[in-house]
C-alpha cells in the first residue's frame, strides 16, 4: 500500500502471472523482462489513484479479523482497507479466501479497487457476481486465491452444490476463510429471509389431485346421502309415540350429526325444542366408559 502511494509506477521482474495479468488489465504492462504496475486503475466505473496507507488502528482491526472475531468500525474508518490485511495473509495458503458483501455493486467495486494490491503480490482475484451460476467462469472464480461476492450468491452456490449429482457439477471448493462485510446485516437482518432453491420434479405434470378428485367427490356424495337418510328416519321415529322408536330416532339423528354436522337441515331440526337435548343424551350413552360403545354408532 505504501509503495503504491509513494510511486506512480513500480517496476518489478515480470513473472508468468504478471504477463497473463497484463493481457487483461490496464494497470500493468510488460516491457522486456520487467512488469510495470501503475498506482491508478478503474474501480466501480471510476478511475482511482491509490493514496491509502494503513493506520495503526487499522492494523489492530486486521489482527482482530484474522482471529475470526468481529471488528466494529464506523463509516469512513476504512473497513475495506482493513480487510486487505487478513485477506492477503490467509490467501497465501492457496486454499482460497471469500470476501462477502451485501450487494453486487460492492463486490464488483471492491474486487476492482483492492484487486491490484493482491495481484501485485501474485494472488489471483475474481468476483462471482460477474459470472453466470453453474458456469465454468464461476467455477474458475472460486479457484482464485481471493473471491469476492454477495452473501446470496455464495449461499445459492452452496445450495446448488448440495443438489449436485456429480462432483464435476460443483462450483465451490472446500471452505477455508471468509470475511463478511456488514456482518450484522448479513447474519441477522438478511438471515430472516431464507434462501430457497428448487428444481424440476420428475413427472411434475402428473397431478394426483386430478386423479383422486372424482373418487373423493363420490365418497362425499355417498356420505351426504347417508346423512340425509339418517335425518329423514330420525324425523319420523322421534315423532312416534313408541318409546323404542324415539330412542332409535335419536340414534339415527346422532349418526346424521356424526356424518354431516354442518348440514343446514340438521342444524334447523336441532334448534327445535327438546331435539338437541335428546341427541346429547344419546351421545352420553355411547360415550360412557371411554367411548366403549361408540363403534355401534359409526
Amino acid at each position: 500500500a505504501k509503495r503504491f502511494t509513494e510511486n506512480e509506477e513500480i517496476v518489478v521482474t515480470a513473472t508468468e502471472f504478471d504477463r497473463t495479468l497484463a493481457a487483461t488489465k490496464d494497470f500493468v504492462r510488460i516491457e522486456g523482462d520487467n512488469a510495470i504496475y501503475q498506482n491508478h486503475w478503474m474501480a466501480g466505473g471510476n478511475e482511482i489513484v491509490w493514496n491509502m496507507i494503513h493506520y495503526d488502528v487499522q492494523l489492530f482491526g486486521g489482527v482482530v479479523l484474522h482471529k475470526g472475531k468481529i471488528a466494529e468500525m464506523a463509516t469512513g474508518e476504512g473497513k475495506t482497507l482493513v480487510a486487505t490485511l487478513p485477506v492477503f495473509l490467509n490467501a497465501l495458503t492457496g486454499n482460497g479466501v471469500h470476501v462477502v458483501t451485501v450487494n453486487d455493486y460492492l463486490s464488483k467495486r471492491d474486487s476492482e479497487w483492492m484487486g491490484p494490491l493482491y495481484q501485485f503480490h501474485g494472488l489471483s482475484v475474481d468476483c462471482i457476481d460477474k459470472h453466470q451460476p453453474n458456469s465454468d467462469a464461476r467455477r474458475q472464480a472460486y479457484m482464485a486465491d481471493i473471491t469476492f461476492g454477495t452473501n446470496n450468491e455464495f449461499g445459492f452456490d452452496y445450495l446448488r452444490d448440495n443438489m449436485a449429482i456429480s462432483p464435476n457439477d460443483l462450483v465451490q471448493r472446500q471452505h477455508n476463510y471468509a470475511i463478511v462485510d456488514e456482518v450484522d446485516s448479513v447474519l441477522i437482518d438478511d438471515a430472516r429471509t431464507p434462501l430457497i432453491i428448487s428444481g424440476p420434479v420428475p413427472k411434475g405434470d402428473d397431478q394426483l389431485f386430478e386423479e383422486f378428485r372424482p373418487l373423493v367427490e363420490r365418497l362425499v356424495e355417498a356420505q351426504r346421502a347417508l346423512a340425509t337418510r339418517y335425518l329423514s328416519d330420525a324425523r319420523k321415529l322421534i315423532a312416534s309415540d313408541d318409546k323404542k322408536d324415539v330412542e332409535e330416532g335419536f340414534l339415527a339423528l346422532y349418526r346424521s350429526h356424526k356424518s354431516l354436522p354442518k348440514n343446514k337441515a340438521l342444524i334447523k331440526f336441532l334448534s327445535e325444542q327438546g331435539i338437541k337435548a335428546g341427541m346429547l343424551k344419546t351421545e352420553e350413552i355411547y360415550m360412557e366408559q371411554n367411548n366403549k360403545r361408540m363403534h355401534e354408532v359409526t
